[in-house]
């Protein structure tokens, strides 16, 4: 059974920072790409950013430098450092895995407010 749990979302103010952290299981981790999208009420779901097997990162073009998303093969996990969170970030995170099939997470609630 495939599993993706994401964890590390919450209430953060302006400016602050968050972690958000996956962890996979049921699949040979190493050869999925991993990614992180978001959904804000009312709009579609959008790419935050991907890491691909072999490491090659994309990010939305909004990051503009605040997130960060590594991979860690060992601990089949994937993670998403977010710093200088803004109000307009507030949105449902999900992780993704894609190689032979596509595999989502339940996702996690981000909230920055003040």
């Amino acid at each position: 059974q495939v599993q993706l749990v994401e964890s590390g979302g919450g209430l953060v103010q302006p400016g602050g920072s968050l972690r958000l952290s996956c962890a996979a299981s049921g699949i040979s981790f190493d050869r999925y790409h991993m990614g992180w999208y978001r959904q804000a009420p009312g709009k579609q779901r959008e790419l935050v950013a991907r890491i691909t097997a072999g490491g090659v990162i994309n990010y939305g073009d909004f990051v503009k430098g605040r997130f960060t998303i590594s991979r860690d093969n060992a601990k089949n996990t994937v993670h998403l450092q977010m710093n200088s969170l803004k109000p307009e970030d507030t949105a449902v995170y999900y992780c993704m895995g894609y190689w032979v099939s596509t595999y989502w997470g339940q996702g996690t609630q981000v909230t920055v407010s003040s």
